[in-house]
């Protein structure tokens, strides 16, 4: 889930704080794709409009181990 699409959905970085009962800085820190627990429960706090998609995570987790192992072999 990327962090762009939650931020459109709930209007704000302050909003999507409040939602999840965490600091907005937090929000910040997010990067370009949300943790995926805060995916799977805001699936569940948007009734499912916002799509927690396993895969997204998995395919973000094989990049990450691919570019560890070329920074390891330069």
């Amino acid at each position: 889930m990327f962090t762009e699409t939650v931020i459109k959905f709930f209007g704000s970085k302050a909003a999507v704080a409040r939602a999840l009962g965490i600091s907005q800085v937090a929000v910040t820190r997010w990067g370009s794709a949300i943790p995926e627990k805060r995916a799977v429960r805001l699936e569940r706090l948007t009734g499912g409009v916002l799509k927690y998609d396993p895969l997204f995570y998995e395919n973000q987790d094989k990049a990450k181990k691919g570019r560890k192992l070329n920074d390891e072999n330069q």
